[in-house]
């Protein structure tokens, strides 16, 4: 009878997942649907999920009205950018967090975890004014959306930080008997072996960074500068929206995030089963 209960919760556990699955997808389904049909097709009543005519010269239509591919480069080099930068330096904190050794380490690791309390909206108008001409004068350039991205990360640190805490110290200790440096065994013993924690990380930042918008609609100021999110809200007009072509080139620009998820989906589980093994 036990067993029959168990079996039975857990039926239930699994028929509920793949209810609340199948609903978050009617949002991404209805987008596909949007950029097949025409715009009167879109304001009809009842609504219709399969338009009998598909257009899919919507996605065509994409490129002629609005310089696409230059945001999606723009996008793509901003992107690659922060991920390769921001992972980095991420790991480097991390390590100087687990492995090395100095006075008030564990405090100032607090201390930079306090930093995830405070809203990014507190930040926004001084990281502004420090954009300026004032100051940096990076205001409708490339730099202000990689460098401020760049300079790590409290939950990216921490989470790597974590994994690092989980590795073995003799393959450290070994090293440093052969002579190693800190850097030598940073970039030869500890990287290596932490492909998994370091894919997944890499993976939360370039999809925050695919798809942010305020801080990119803040600092980009002529259009051949725009990235992707930046560019799609300018085909939301303020008396007319194009919605077909709009819903295409949103769906165009989650492509690489899915590629993305798929290629690396065996580094986020295994990421996600070492991370917090120790504290």
């Amino acid at each position: 009878m036990p067993q029959m209960t168990k079996s039975f919760k857990h039926g239930i556990w699994t028929v509920s997942l793949i209810l609340f699955s199948l609903l978050s997808l009617v949002p991404f389904l209805w987008m596909v649907s949007t950029s097949l049909k025409t715009r009167a097709e879109v304001f009809t009543y009842p609504p219709i999920l399969v338009p009998e005519n598909p257009q899919w010269h919507n996605y065509i239509e994409v490129f002629e009205a609005f310089p696409f591919a230059r945001y999606a480069l723009n996008t793509a080099f901003v992107t690659i950018s922060v991920t390769i930068f921001q992972t980095l330096t991420s790991a480097m904190a991390a390590y100087a967090f687990a492995r090395l050794v100095f006075p008030g380490r564990d405090r100032i690791f607090l201390l930079y975890l306090g930093t995830l309390m405070i809203p990014s909206a507190v930040t926004l108008i001084p990281s502004y004014i420090l954009m300026t001409d004032k100051f940096l004068g990076w205001v409708n350039t490339f730099a202000a959306l990689i460098v401020p991205a760049s300079l790590g990360g409290a939950f990216n640190t921490f989470l790597i930080r974590q994994f690092f805490l989980s590795l073995p110290r003799e393959l450290e200790d070994a090293a440093l008997i052969d002579g190693a440096t800190p850097f030598q065994i940073f970039f030869k013993i500890i990287l290596p072996l932490s492909k998994s924690i370091l894919a997944i990380v890499s993976i939360f930042v370039f999809i925050g960074t695919w798809n942010s918008f305020l801080w990119p609609l803040l600092m980009m100021r002529t259009p051949e500068n725009y990235v992707l999110t930046v560019g799609l809200s300018a085909m939301q007009g303020r008396w007319n929206t194009r919605w077909p072509e709009l819903m295409a080139g949103s769906l165009m620009s989650m492509a690489p995030i899915i590629l993305l998820l798929i290629l690396f989906q065996r580094y986020v589980e295994e990421g996600l089963s070492f991370t917090g093994l120790k504290t």
